[in-house]
Parts: structure tokens; C-alpha cells; sequence
């Protein structure tokens, strides 16, 4: 996560970091999903086998509210767009994207950790 922060805060952004963003958003959240999918069946008994049960697990669960659950789901479907296409225009949006879903990776985060 803090790879990723340190390159979206950043006021002008090149290609290649625009490009790199992205590539540390794809690995943030896999990190962050598969936390979730492990606090969710340590923790709470649930075994969830994706990212998108894992949301919703989470938001069943009170750590997400159904508006951050339902980001969470978009920022499931740019992760999936990132590693299968590649085109100047979608990461563009997807990187305009990318403070919102970092902030929402961070609650997520913040929730696990204040659970256990």
C-alpha cells in the first residue's frame, strides 16, 4: 500500500508512473483481498474463494459499508481489466480511479487489524 500511495499523490504524473501506479495497485489489492480471505475464515469462519465474496463477506460482517462494498466490486473489475487489456485510455480511468480504492484498501485493512 504505501508503494502505491507514494505515486498517486503525486501532482503530475508521467506515463510510466501512471503505469506503475497501476502495476502497485495490482499488487496492493492482491495483498488486501487475500489478508481479507484469511482474516475472514481465521476470524470469522468464512471461506471465501474471491475477491468479490470477500467484499461482501466483509461488508455481511460490518467491517464495509454497502457503499465501500460496492466500490470495492468496481475496483475488482479495473483489477481484472489491468492484467487482461491493455489501453491508453482505460488506464487513464483506472488510474484516476486509483486514490479512492487505496483509501478503501486502507479501511479494509484498518478493520482486520482492529478485529483481531
Amino acid at each position: 500500500m504505501k508503494t502505491l500511495l507514494e505515486v498517486i499523490g503525486s501532482p503530475q504524473v508521467s506515463d510510466i508512473q501512471r503505469d506503475a501506479a497501476i502495476q502497485r495497485f495490482e499488487y496492493s489489492f492482491e495483498a488486501v483481498w487475500k489478508a481479507a480471505r484469511v482474516y475472514l475464515f481465521e476470524v470469522e469462519g468464512i471461506d471465501v474463494a474471491s475477491p468479490k465474496k470477500a467484499l461482501r463477506a466483509s461488508g455481511e460482517i460490518g467491517h464495509l459499508s454497502e457503499e465501500q462494498v460496492s466500490l470495492g466490486l468496481q475496483m475488482v473489475d479495473d483489477r481484472n481489466l489491468t492484467s487482461h487489456t491493455y489501453h491508453e485510455g482505460l488506464a487513464q480511468r483506472i488510474f484516476e480511479r486509483l486514490p479512492p480504492y487505496a483509501e478503501l484498501m486502507g479501511v479494509w485493512l484498518d478493520k482486520m487489524k482492529s478485529s483481531v
